[in-house]
């Protein structure tokens, strides 16, 4: 284990409940200070690094330990940064009705367990990877399980230079219409 100033637990918490967390964590450090940020959520390396860079944090990297990953975030800013939401979004029962790719970003397992129809299973962690498996003139809606990581999703979407981007809320939690499960 590294030293770090302050450790933080978000063990047994998906997204995005490890950001929340880590935010309101963040605003007790100074600029330079390290956070460990210890969570089960497999998705929370990719969902923290991601939100670590939209708010101009340095995410350091990642350890695993009998199942726990330990995420160590320096904070980088003395300033609250403000995070701005991402523009622009679709409601989910609207993406039915168009034409266009869903990109699921949760996990391969909450993927298998249910997703809707006709979406791609691009997790997280391997978006930037992927990115050229996307077309650039279709229109993307991106999807998760609340909105967040596809929030952050999008977002990188974005700065990769896709210009046709929605974020999907409130998420497939909410999801009324017919899935499609690969278990």
């Amino acid at each position: 284990m590294l030293r770090t100033d302050k450790q933080l637990d978000a063990k047994g918490f998906s997204c995005p409940m490890p950001i929340v967390k880590t935010k309101k964590a963040m605003a007790d450090l100074v600029d330079g200070q390290i956070i460990e940020v210890q969570a089960t959520d497999k998705g929370s390396k990719a969902d923290l690094e991601a939100w670590a860079d939209s708010v101009g944090h340095q995410y350091i990297g990642t350890t695993e330990q009998d199942g726990v990953l330990h995420h160590y975030i320096r904070k980088c800013s003395s300033e609250t940064v403000d995070e701005k939401a991402f523009e622009p979004t679709i409601e989910l029962d609207e993406i039915s009705n168009r034409e266009g790719l869903i990109i699921d970003v949760r996990e391969e397992a909450e993927y298998a367990f249910g997703h809707i129809e006709g979406a791609v299973s691009i997790p997280m962690g391997e978006l930037d990877a992927r990115m050229d498996e996307l077309d650039h003139s279709k229109e993307i809606y991106v999807i998760c399980r609340t909105g967040k990581r596809s929030e952050l999703a999008a977002s990188k979407l974005v700065k990769a230079g896709f210009t046709n981007v929605y974020n999907v809320l409130p998420g497939m939690t909410s999801w009324k219409g017919d899935i499609r499960k690969e278990i």
